[in-house]
């Protein structure tokens, strides 16, 4: 049982890292993360040239987070290294919510009206944009319900997590405002100052709500276990001693 619970977590449905599945998942993934890294250098835009790079869009920040948490992954599956694994994991509590945060606001934005989230001077064709905002949070998903453990954060770390990103963001953006004159994405101009902040909280909030979901469908899918009873306790032998 002990070597069993070192090789993989009782609730984890597949075994990873390993030389099979797993580097499968984590190598396609990979591979279309650093496939959208090459289509936004060969089809540059007023972004290549502006402060910040392309680096400005909430899209690329959790592209780019996600590729390292699936090259970490890969390196954990070639390897068999449970260090590299457990940095995997860490990473990924990141990683997946703000993926899912990104796929939810993009296409329902996009829904209401692409121009909210696509600026005029951006031609991006449908491949190119699933690549982007569909995908990441998909591999991600498939990697936390078959080839993760289950997560232990709570609401309020999560909810702490996410407030710091979001404002994190909200600086980055303004210091690009700063320099460039516009932003990376029309919503922001539409909104007064207010009407930002706003946004941001909302944004921090179905973050944390994500991350929460995910665990919980973790839990769907693989179980939520129980934790063990113990049978006796320090105490006991001393009480036993005195009778």
């Amino acid at each position: 049982m002990a070597n069993y619970l070192i090789k993989r977590h009782p609730l984890q449905r597949m075994p990873s890292p390993s030389r099979g599945l797993s580097a499968l998942v984590h190598l396609a993934g990979l591979s279309s993360f650093l496939w959208s890294f090459k289509y936004m250098h060969e089809n540059p835009n007023q972004a290549n040239q502006a402060y910040g790079w392309h680096f400005q869009y909430l899209t690329v920040i959790g592209l780019s987070l996600s590729t390292v948490t699936f090259a970490v992954a890969l390196l954990a599956d070639v390897t068999l290294s449970r260090r590299l694994f457990l940095v995997k994991n860490l990473l990924s509590v990141c990683s997946a919510p703000l993926e899912v945060l990104i796929s939810v606001l993009y296409w329902g934005l996009r829904l209401i009206d692409e121009r909210l989230v696509i600026p005029e001077w951006v031609v991006i064709p449908l491949h190119a944009d699933i690549g982007f905002h569909a995908v990441p949070s998909v591999v991600l998903l498939i990697d936390l319900l078959l080839l993760s453990p289950p997560w232990t954060i709570s609401i309020f770390p999560a909810l702490g997590l996410s407030g710091t990103i979001a404002l994190g963001y909200w600086f980055w953006i303004e210091q690009c405002f700063s320099y460039n004159g516009w932003y990376p994405y029309p919503i922001f101009e539409a909104l007064p100052p207010s009407g930002r902040v706003a946004l941001f909280t909302l944004s921090a909030v179905v973050m944390a709500f994500s991350t929460i979901t995910l665990k919980w469908l973790f839990g769907r899918v693989n179980g939520f276990g129980s934790p063990l009873k113990p049978e006796s306790r320090p105490g006991d032998i001393k009480r036993k001693e005195g009778l």
